[in-house]
């Protein structure tokens, strides 16, 4: 199950369960619209996999799976990623 982490792990913008800015990887660094498909070019600076829409939780499953609450924040902001 997906962690849903809640905010950009570049701008800390936050980013809810419902949120359609958020954007994923395959192995679940998260990022907002802005800096993935700008900075980034929408590829992860973690893993280089690429980043897609997170998909949302439906609201009446959070009770039951809560998204996570641990915030991930790169110390030195997003660069693009190395080729």
């Amino acid at each position: 199950m997906l962690e849903l982490r809640p905010n950009c792990e570049c701008c800390d913008s936050d980013l809810p369960p419902s949120s359609m800015n958020a954007r994923i990887c395959t192995f679940e660094c998260t990022f907002c619209a802005t800096c993935a498909d700008g900075v980034l070019g929408g590829t992860s600076p973690n893993c280089g996999g690429n980043l897609v829409v997170r998909p949302i939780r439906p609201a009446h499953m959070l009770d039951r799976n809560p998204a996570s609450t641990k915030r991930i924040l790169k110390a030195d902001g997003c660069l693009p990623p190395a080729m």
